[in-house]
């Protein structure tokens, strides 16, 4: 165990996981595409028919290069650890070792290795906890496209056991489709027991692969909607004595991990599209920093304390002036000057108080060069200074 978890610390298990389904859908493909170099020569030359020109390939080749195909896409939607992926994922790994158990009636290397990946995946489910649209509409896209090819190399693998025979691609694209969605206009009839087999897998897949592709995509849009929903409505309910935070600079992210951490209720102010810079369960709202409106939507008449510290002393200002015209009566305001000179002219808006890290840091630089101990007695207060003007 102590291994595990010191490997743990530098690579994740995630990372490990999707390696291995990669190396995996490597391993299912090398044969394949290698057995297909060596007649390359042969379908450059010699081509006449898709039928003769797939005649290299074995039955259960076709299946198996699409699997490969799918485990490498899949593999790359586990290094975002998205759900949809290891669930995916799983079930190919699945499908392999119980093909060489049933089928082959042997464990391979391949279904060895394939069943420890599977293992590990299900130790590490917890971790593919995420549900994105842009990934969830990948695996989407992705799906179709792979049903869609392994239909077409299938129909004109066995073309000639179709009435009428298939033996283009514009053909077998539209028999794939025709089949995939399940129309079924019957100008296209299979007439062999593989022909139809074949066909039922089609269908089968089409109708699994579309119904999930939809559902993972609007799973996500519901998911999102209503938390969204639910997430507004409950902070809004509990936006009471807590702090504002206004601005996504390195220092408002580190003040609101620490008010965060010792127990604070914490609201973020900030530009739209800059909600990304903190935590996915911190409470944002997004809008027009200096507006009353943005400010009075983030509780400003019940807060504690409204912290500007964007990195624009005007903005700052502005900001001040918009919390005094909204704040409660016992609502304090901090600003962040970032330049030094601009301090007086902060000080007219009259802030309760204002930091300048420019100061501080000149302050504890001279005290360690005069040789004074700079410790954790030090009074902070002192670097803060009261919005009155000078």
């Amino acid at each position: 165990m102590k291994i595990v978890r010191t490997i743990e610390k530098y690579v994740p298990p995630t990372f490990i996981l999707a390696l291995m389904v990669a190396h995996i859908g490597y391993l299912i493909l090398s044969p394949i595409l290698w057995h297909g170099l060596q007649h390359s020569h042969d379908f450059v030359e010699n081509f006449s028919s898709w039928q003769q020109a797939l005649g290299f390939l074995d039955t259960m080749d076709i299946p198996r290069f699409m699997i490969g195909i799918v485990l490498l896409f899949m593999a790359g939607m586990l290094l975002l650890k998205t759900r949809i992926a290891w669930f995916f994922s799983l079930l190919l790994l699945s499908c392999i070792v119980i093909v060489d158990i049933a089928i082959y009636r042997q464990i391979t290397v391949l279904a060895g290795y394939s069943l420890i990946t599977l293992l590990g995946m299900l130790i590490y489910w917890r971790r593919f906890d995420q549900r994105k649209l842009a990934s969830t509409s990948f695996f989407a896209v992705t799906s179709i496209a792979s049903l869609i090819v392994y239909s077409m190399l299938g129909t004109l693998y066995i073309g000639d056991q179709f009435t009428p025979a298939v033996t283009d691609l514009p053909t077998a694209f539209y028999f794939a489709v025709v089949c995939m969605s399940t129309v079924g206009f019957g100008d296209i009839i299979p007439h062999t027991t593989a022909a139809r087999m074949f066909t039922l897998t089609v269908i089968i897949f089409g109708i699994t692969v579309f119904a999930a592709s939809l559902a993972s995509v609007a799973g996500v849009l519901i998911s999102q909607n209503l938390q969204r929903i639910i997430k507004g409505r409950f902070s809004h309910m509990t936006r009471k004595n807590h702090y504002i935070i206004v601005g996504t600079s390195s220092l408002a992210l580190n003040v609101y991990q620490g008010l965060i951490e010792s127990g604070g209720n914490v609201t973020i102010v900030c530009e739209p599209g800059n909600k990304q810079h903190y935590p996915d369960h911190a409470d944002v709202v997004e809008g027009d920093p200096s507006a009353v409106a943005t400010l009075a939507l983030a509780g400003a008449e019940k807060a504690k304390y409204i912290v500007a510290l964007t990195e624009s002393d005007a903005v700052n200002a502005f900001i001040i002036l918009a919390a005094k015209e909204v704040g409660g009566a016992d609502t304090k305001t901090i600003t962040l000057v970032n330049e030094s000179q601009n301090m007086n002219k902060i000080k007219r808006v009259k802030p309760d108080a204002v930091l300048s890290l420019q100061l501080l840091g000149s302050e504890l630089l001279v005290r360690s060069l005069n040789g004074e101990v700079v410790n954790h007695d030090l009074n902070i207060d002192a670097f803060f200074s009261n919005g009155e003007s000078k």
